[in-house]
Formats: C-alpha cells, structure tokens, sequence
C-alpha cells in the first residue's frame, strides 16, 4: 500500500455528522476526504431515522383510514401488505443515499470506502474497498453508533432482533416481545401495534420512556394500555431462548413468557473499534466517550469529534449540528456549540417531543419557581375539528421572570411543533413572547400560546387557576 493522498480535513465516518460536515468544510474551500467502510448516511438514513418513520407513516395513514368513519367516511374493508411496505421502506432509502452520493460529488468531496486507522494525529490507513494513507492536517470522528447487545442474550437476528435486523421483516409476527422501553422501543411498539401484531414491553425501569418526563410517561403508558399494548415494569430479562418457531422469555423472578419474535431495544454503544486512536495520542473516558470542548476539540489539536461518540445527545440532528461546528473550526470559522435548546422527538402513535428541561429537572437544577403551564388539546378548535384530542402542550418557566427553561408537547404533529419552542429557548424569550405573537387560527400552534397564558396565570380558553 503505497498510494497517498493530501487533503485539509478528513472525516471519518458518512453518517448525518460526517457528510454534513464534510459539506460544511467544502463550502469553505476546504479538500476534504470523506471516509465510510459502509453506506454514506450512516445508521440515520440506513437503518435508523429514515426507514423507521417510513414504515411508521404507512402505519399512520392506516390508522387514518380505519378512523375514517368518524368523519363520515365509509371505505370498506382495508388490508395491507407489509412486505410491500418494507419494499417501499428499501426504494425511500437508496433514492435518499443515491441524492446524496450526488450531493458529495457536487461538492467535490473524495469519498474514500473502507476502515480508518490512525497512523498519526495527522496521518489515516484506509483498509477496504479502497486502499491508501490518507494526510490531513485536520480531522474528524464521526463513527457513530451500535444497538447495545446483551451478554446474556445476544441478537441471533433470526428471532432475536435488534433494530437493524427489525426492519429486515417481510412476514409479521403474531406476538412481539420488545425487551426495553425507551424511544426505539416505544416507536417499534406503536408501529407494529397498528398493523395488528400483540405488544408486549419489558422494561426495567419503573416506566416507559422516564427520560422524557414522569408526566409523558404516564400519558403514554395509558395510551398505551389502550391500545392493546402490554408494559410490564421493574422486570429484569434472565434470558431469551431461541426455540426455532419462537422464543421463550425468562425473568429474574423465573417466570417465562413465549413470544414470536423479540426485539432487543436497550440503547445504542459507541462504536470506536479499529480507530487506534492511541496512535493519535487519543483515548477514550473511562464511559467509552471521546471527550470534546465547545469548538468540538478533542484533547490532541487539530482532531475533532462529532455525533454519538462525544456522549451528549445520540441524535442526528444533534451530530449535524455539531458536524457544522466541526467543519467551522478546523477551517479556521470559529464556533461553538450549545446543548440548551436541542430537540427530541419519539415517533409513537401519538407524538412526542420536548426541547430543554422538564419541571423536574428545572426544580433539581434549582430553578425553585419554575412552573408549569399546561394546555389540553380537548380544549382547542384545530383539534376537534380535525379529532386530534389527544395530547397536551406545556411550557415550563420562571414564575417570577418569564424565562422559558423548556417545553413538552404530546399529540398530532408534535415533530412539527416543537420547533417553536426550540427557537423560543434558543434565543432567550420569554413567556410574553409567545404570548404576544399571533398564531393563525384555527392550528395547533395555538397551543403554545394557550401554554404561555396559562403559564402565566392569564388563560384565555380554560378557566382561571383556582387559587390556594
């Protein structure tokens, strides 16, 4: 292997941080070299965000069509073809990856494929489709991620599944057992829920979905409950046998279950394997975390770290973000990221997403007259009207200034609508704000503004607080 090549910045890995950045870096006029031993778009666009939202939005517009009679709409009987949604699933994503090879190219950006191995803090061995040392006075990485795998009972990806192998389903299952409850779980619940298959949730904690809130929590799991989906709580898997025609579940306490398939949904692991970064003079914390500053620095000048590895926020939006910030730095544009006004969304049926802290959170983090204010769908026009009543929007604030700590939204277009907040937080609003813009009506958004009044002891559409 003697073929080298010379570019300003080098990026390893092509996934919703790695490409962006290396677009970043292009449009300063930056050579950039863009390395991947897989599919450029990563876990998002492959295996993660984009095919999983897709098959979530047929189950969505099945669901419409079985509600249609509530708007005085007959259609008939309605089936579906779920090998003909994964089919469709497949084409979205290579037409999605095909346009962005295209948007590389466009930016001429050298996609170099295979595994990146550090020589230096300035120096890659590329091994695998292309084979060559790669010199950069700047780099990037941006390895992502892996679904977590449990010891005890490994993914066999024939009846113990993780979210990868999931998606590779042409056939449903009668009874799925989804072994943790948090985002990825709850969105494959939902999902396979509407297409008739039984749900059964394991979860260890004492709730679904406890990083988003105890009152989403509980919303959820009501909502849940009524959709015909099983959550057991507190429980701890022993182990999952792979029977041949189905699999056996075992708790600590020793009772079993059998289900059809398993879904192994216990988070993702950072992904550094092969990187040797010791040859850069860099090592990972004691939690398998590449430790970064505001610019996205490492400790060793000139390497930078982006996405999942840097241990914030396992989301693509996030790594792009941070991709930008990345690619400013090391052409010389400084900046610096901030983690006050990120944005999560869980694609369930309903919606979820939230943007800064919970009033949990803003209590422990001393905020002692931090607030809530709270706004039922039921009580809005748009959602009658469209019989999209369940859910909530909930601001938390200062009660004595106005400053916005954060913001919950649950129910029909929550993705949508949680970027009013995250624009809100990000520049510093305050209630008044929200309060004194007009919202078109008759929309959702309007929740917000019925959240801020109410937050602020001036509701307009619900009765006035009662006073204590």
């Amino acid at each position: 292997m003697t073929d080298r090549k010379k570019h300003d910045i080098a990026i390893i890995g092509a996934g919703p941080g790695g490409y962006v950045a290396a677009i970043k870096a292009a449009q300063m006029g930056r050579s950039v070299a863009l390395i991947d031993k897989g599919l450029v778009g990563g876990c998002c666009l492959n295996v993660g965000c984009i095919p999983t939202k897709t098959l979530l939005s047929n189950a969505s517009v099945l669901q419409t069509i079985r509600n249609a009679k509530n708007f005085g709409i007959s259609v008939g009987s309605v089936s579906f073809d779920y090998a003909q949604m994964k089919s469709q699933k497949d084409q979205i994503v290579s037409k999605i990856r095909s346009s962005l090879e295209g948007l590389l190219k466009s930016n001429n950006i050298s996609i170099y494929r295979g595994t990146a191995q550090f020589q230096s803090p300035s120096e890659l061995k590329i091994i695998g489709q292309d084979n060559l040392f790669v010199e950069a006075e700047q780099i990037i990485i941006a390895t992502g991620s892996l679904p977590q795998e449990i010891k005890a009972f490994p993914c066999d990806h024939q009846r113990i599944l993780n979210s990868t192998s999931i998606l590779e389903l042409t056939e449903l299952p009668r009874h799925l057992c989804i072994v943790g409850g948090g985002y990825i779980g709850c969105e494959f619940a939902s999902l396979f829920a509407e297409l008739g298959v039984k749900i059964t949730i394991l979860e260890a904690l004492p709730s679904i979905l406890s990083a988003q809130g105890k009152q989403i929590a509980q919303f959820m799991t009501k909502s849940f409950q009524s959709r015909g989906i099983e959550i057991q709580t507190d429980v701890k898997v022993q182990k999952i046998e792979n029977k041949k025609t189905h699999v056996t579940i075992t708790l600590h306490d020793g009772k079993t279950m059998d289900a059809d398939l398993a879904l192994i949904s216990v988070g993702r692991k950072i992904f550094l394997d092969g990187l040797d970064l010791a040859k850069a003079g860099l090592s990972a914390n004691e939690k398998g975390i590449i430790d970064t500053d505001s610019r996205m620095e490492t400790a060793v000048k000139g390497i930078y770290a982006i996405g999942d590895v840097t241990g914030k926020w396992m989301l693509a939006h996030v790594a792009s973000h941070q991709g930008i910030v990345a690619a400013s730095n090391a052409a010389g544009h400084p900046m610096h990221m901030h983690y006050e006004a990120v944005p999560a969304v869980v694609f369930t049926s309903p919606e979820i997403a939230t943007v800064g802290m919970t009033l949990e959170q803003a209590h422990e983090a001393g905020y002692s007259s931090a607030t809530a204010g709270f706004f039922p769908f039921q009580a809005l026009g748009k959602a009658l009207a469209s019989k999209e009543t369940e859910g909530f929007t909930q601001i938390i604030s200062d009660k004595k200034t106005g400053q916005i700590f954060g913001a919950q939204v649950i129910g029909h277009d929550a993705s949508i609508l949680i970027a009013e907040m995250a624009l809100a937080i990000q520049n510093e609003l305050i209630l008044d704000s929200i309060i004194h813009t007009i919202h078109a009506h008759p929309t959702m958004s309007e929740s917000w503004m019925e959240a801020a009044a109410v937050a602020n002891d001036t509701p307009i559409h619900l009765p006035p607080r009662t006073k204590r």
